[in-house]
């Protein structure tokens, strides 16, 4: 029958899956004669609207009569029976029900055709038998149009139902439409979904008795919408928008809305606002019911509104100064209205934070500085724990006590430091930072000065992972520092910003700063700032190939810190000369140092240093192929960083990445995924280093929106890692497009971008321009099978260009010498791409080349050589052998889901007759399956070199099929052939594309 009516919703329905799995079990139950009725209870905005109109649009297209009533908030006149009468003027305007009203004389009354039944005679008893008639009426209408086809009646807002609908809808459930026959026969097809606000029944509010009521009738259910979970809410913040928002705004607002989705749809809408807080129309919406409350409650929740989302009940006492029976009755009457709830250790919070907001924006300056200086001095008085620092600090800065703001900031930084709250450090310094130049000097803290405040920001911001803004306060430190400043701290600031720099991957301007701060400070006589000085410096060097510097400046400063006995410096150094002294981390000698290295950290308890040891033993296994033994180390690191507070710090972030990589890499695809899906939620800031390896995922089993959020990835400051990832992907994808051009452009450019000046070219550069190269080789071998031999080769140059870089890049990994297992395979199947654009023949050796190299434990990667060797086998005329690799591949395919590797598997299978041919269709069984693969490349004008060259077979066979083709059609020509196919319907024509 389809809805009568329905709500329209621009915004999209996002999550709800359990309870709408819920809701449409109960509408199949009723369709099958069985009436229920469930009662939806949520606060209001938390989406019961749009959870029911999805429900109503799925019950619509299943042919169900869909009838909705509103009610309506009209205060104490409000009007009886108004959702139903709503529903039966709807039903009213629509001739499809006229014969059925026609039939119940109880529609005209409650549309006003009647007497009014709702109101109270002179005669109780007669008014009672009248509304008896009218209900049964009712009744017995919803009962007749179920019985035309199934029912929902839809009921929404029931907390402002009058007590006329309230009674009928009592009768309706309990007597009426859903109660069984007296022989136990099931009830008509009808479900009932009535929706109230839990948010607005306050303890003597009408509906609360009749709820009581209804849940226990056995057809009768509740169903509960809870606030969506934080996942939902940015998926649904996300699509109200054409436009990416930032990953900031996108939590900022997922934080503030608590899964109300009406809520975070105002606040989507205030993104482009100048100003911040609560947007004005939610502010109105959400003062509506403080506006209800007393004078006195009032009072009491603005004092609370400025204590913050929670307060004790003493200390709200003492702050809102009222005897303590005027205070509980106040907090009783916001309890009951449901803007407090209670909690343990006699607390109150807010039921929400943004309406907490609200109230707060409402009060006036004055008022909002005097009672945060109240609560400032209450908190002094009562408290002087360190961990209630930060909330005195606030309330001082507030109540514009600007030097105890400076103090008691500096306090919350000192307890979050001890704690390992990084960010919270960083943002508690940063406030101090803030405040110093307001604060006389005389009332400033004795300790640190404005310098040494920067430096520690910067190590803060850095351990929670912002590090373009820990680079930018060192430039601030260092741009603080005055002619005569002391020379150790000016050499730790320009060391920082070289550490800093190192991080965001600008190495010529790190190596610059650090040879400054090495430089800045004597060898002699020695000490600690030296000795870190020397360990950055030794990093830097590295980095940009000056590692015979690296080398000597390691042996001197690990010589020094050993004399000092500076632990943690002599294991920073062993790491690095790890790398410099021929046993590289891949080696047993390698890790037996950075074992050392690790013991020395940990002995010492510097964390960074600790991780970063682990890291390289966990990098260390990838790069010799080790791949299971990689993880124990990642594990370890992480676990560390876990409980010193330092997960976002740059070693966890390339652990984190790393143990993906190597999820994907041995083919624990959906592990991976999971795994990507749940940093990216934890941690988005990370970029490509949380969701890289889920998009090579994605890629590979056909979604070509990995693409698009891979290059998403490019905007915003220049991060390596994500620079890496979407280069990959973006040239993959081009790849698999067949565009050779684009992939050979993201190619070059993505190099280009992680190339720092006078640095060799980063070991990823074999990986991208063999993945270019085999989209060249694609391209070419389709311009050689049309004949096109100058199209290909105009594509020589790029081809050579591409294989020298591979060349190059494998030779000389991070630390000069030549790249681990991985990289070889990489320039092996460069090299087979190489013979495939060279166009010498098949060279299956090649192939076979490309497969062991992967063998190391890239499922996905040796698959697709694999792919190429079944290629080459069959171009060699060795079909068995062929078979068998393209079997493997079919195995692994389907095993890993890589759509698009089983999709060039069937291309293969099917030009090289590799399994036996499906039948023909009867039009098409007058020739054989190749003569139709024959027919086909025809038609596309292939010679018959052409077309032996696709098909595996020779010229001579291809000109023989072709001689049966123009038999058995009666053709006299090819030309002649082809039409009469096309005639037939033996073949179609080719779609084209646009270039």
């Amino acid at each position: 029958m389809g809805v009568v009516q329905q709500t329209s919703f621009t915004s999209p329905l996002v999550g709800r899956e359990d309870e709408l799995a819920r809701l449409t079990g109960v509408l199949e139950r009723a369709r099958s004669g069985e009436a229920r009725a469930v009662l939806i209870a949520g606060d209001a905005g938390v989406g019961k609207t749009r959870t029911l109109d999805e429900v109503a649009g799925r019950a619509a297209a299943a042919g169900t009569i869909v009838l909705t009533g509103h009610c309506v908030d009209l205060g104490d006149v409000g009007l009886p029976y108004l959702p139903f009468t709503e529903i039966l003027g709807v039903l009213a305007a629509d001739e499809r029900f006229t014969a059925v009203l026609a039939a119940h004389p109880v529609a005209d009354r409650l549309l006003g055709g009647g007497p009014d039944d709702g109101g109270d005679g002179g005669d109780g008893g007669a008014t009672t038998r009248s509304r008896l008639r009218l209900f049964e009426g009712v009744a017995a209408l919803l009962t007749e149009l179920a019985d035309i086809a199934p029912l929902l009646l839809v009921l929404e807002d029931l907390h402002w139902a009058d007590q006329s609908s309230r009674d009928l809808l009592r009768f309706l459930l309990s007597r009426g439409v859903l109660q069984r026959s007296a022989g136990g026969a099931p009830g008509g097809r009808l479900a009932v979904f009535a929706s109230y606000r839990a948010d607005d029944l306050h303890r003597r509010h009408p509906l609360r008795p009749l709820l009581a009521e209804l849940v226990r009738l056995p057809a009768v259910e509740r169903l509960e919408l809870r606030p969506l979970p934080d996942a939902d809410v940015a998926r649904l913040v996300r699509s109200l928008r054409d436009r990416p928002l930032p990953d900031t705004t996108v939590h900022r607002i997922v934080e503030r809305a608590e899964g109300n989705a009406f809520y975070a749809e105002e606040l989507v809408a205030a993104t482009d606002a100048p100003v911040g807080g609560v947007p004005s129309g939610l502010a109105d919406v959400l003062l509506i019911r403080f506006e209800q409350l007393s004078e006195i409650a009032q009072q009491v929740l603005r004092t609370a509104a400025v204590a913050g989302r929670r307060v004790g009940h003493d200390l709200l006492r003492d702050a809102v100064g009222l005897p303590e029976e005027e205070l509980e009755s106040a907090l009783r009457e916001a309890v009951e209205r449901q803007l407090l709830v209670s909690g343990d250790g006699d607390t109150y919070s807010f039921r929400h934070a943004l309406a907490r907001e609200a109230v707060y924006a409402d009060l006036l300056p004055g008022e909002r500085a005097r009672l945060h200086g109240a609560f400032a001095r209450l908190l002094a008085a009562r408290d002087r724990r360190s961990d209630s620092a930060a909330e005195r600090a606030h309330h001082y800065r507030e109540s514009h006590d600007l030097p105890e703001a400076l103090a008691a900031s500096l306090e919350a930084a000192d307890h979050a430091q001890r704690v390992g709250a990084p960010a919270e450090e960083l943002r508690h310094v940063e406030t101090a930072l803030d405040l110093w130049s307001a604060v006389d000097a005389a009332a400033r803290p004795t300790g640190p000065d404005a310098v040494t405040l920067t430096l520690r920001a910067s190590a803060a911001a850095a351990h929670a992972g912002e590090l373009h803004r820990a680079v930018s306060l060192t430039r601030s430190a260092l741009a603080g520092l005055g002619q005569d400043a002391d020379l150790e701290l000016a050499a730790r600031v320009r060391y920082t910003l070289a550490g800093n720099l190192l991080s965001v991957d600008n190495l010529s301007a790190a190596f610059a700063h650090s040879s400054e701060a090495l430089g800045l400070i004597p060898a002699e006589p020695p000490s600690s700032t030296w000795v870190w000085a020397a360990a950055t410096h030794v990093m830097t060097a590295r980095q940009v190939g000056e590692n015979e510097t690296a080398l000597r400046v390691a042996r001197r400063a690990l010589r020094v810190a050993e004399d000092l006995g500076v632990t943690d410096a002599r294991a920073d150094l062993l790491i690095s000369l790890t790398s410099l002294e021929g046993g590289n981390r891949s080696t047993p000698q390698g890790r037996e140092r950075l074992l050392e290295a690790r013991e020395l950290a940990r002995r010492a308890g510097n964390a960074p240093v600790e991780m970063r040891a682990l890291f390289n033993l966990a990098i260390g296994c990838f790069e010799s192929g080790d791949l299971e033994d990689c993880l124990p180390w990642a594990a370890e690191g992480l676990d560390r960083a876990r409980r010193s507070g330092l997960l976002s710090s740059p070693y966890p972030r390339e652990m984190r990445y790393l143990r993906l990589l190597v999820q994907y890499t041995l083919g624990h695809w959906d592990e991976c995924v999971r795994g990507a899906a749940d940093h990216a939620g934890v941690l988005p800031a990370a970029g490509g280093h949380a969701i890289g390896p889920g998009l090579y995922v994605a890629l590979a089993r056909g979604d070509f929106g990995a693409a698009e959020r891979a290059r998403a990835m490019l905007e915003g400051p220049f991060d390596w890692m994500g620079t890496l990832v979407a280069g990959i992907v973006l040239t993959d994808a081009a790849a698999l497009r067949g565009d050779a051009a684009e992939a050979v452009r993201w190619a070059r450019s993505t190099v280009e971008a992680l190339t720092d000046d006078g640095v060799p070219r980063p070991a990823v550069t074999v990986r991208l321009t063999t993945l270019a190269l085999s989209a060249v080789a694609d391209t070419v071998v389709g311009l050689r099978r049309t004949g096109d031999g100058a199209g290909a080769g105009r594509w020589t140059d790029t081809a050579a260009e591409l294989l020298e870089w591979a060349r190059s890049s494998a030779a000389h990994g991070e630390d000069g010498t030549p790249q681990g297992p991985e990289g070889q395979a990489w320039l092996a199947r460069a090299e087979a791409e190489g013979v495939r654009i060279a166009g010498s023949g098949p060279d299956p050796a090649s192939w076979e080349k490309a497969v062991a190299g992967f063998a190391f434990g890239d499922a996905y990667e040796r698959a697709r050589c694999r792919l190429r060797l079944a290629e080459a086998l069959l171009a060699a005329d060795r079909r068995e052998e062929a078979a068998a690799e393209a079997d493997t591949v079919r195995r692994e395919a389907d095993r890993l889901g890589a759509t698009l590797l089983r999709e060039r598997l069937s291309d293969l299978v099917r030009r090289g007759r590799l399994t036996d041919p499906a039948p023909a269709a009867d039009r098409a069984s007058v020739l054989t399956a190749r003569e139709q693969d024959v027919l086909r490349l025809l038609a596309l004008g292939r010679s018959n070199r052409q077309i032996g060259e696709e098909l595996f077979i020779s010229a001579k066979t291809a000109s023989v099929h072709v001689s049966n083709i123009l038999a058995k059609l009666e053709a006299a020509s090819r030309t002649e052939a082809v039409a009469i196919a096309y005639r037939q319907g033996l073949i179609t024509p080719e779609p084209t594309t646009s270039t």
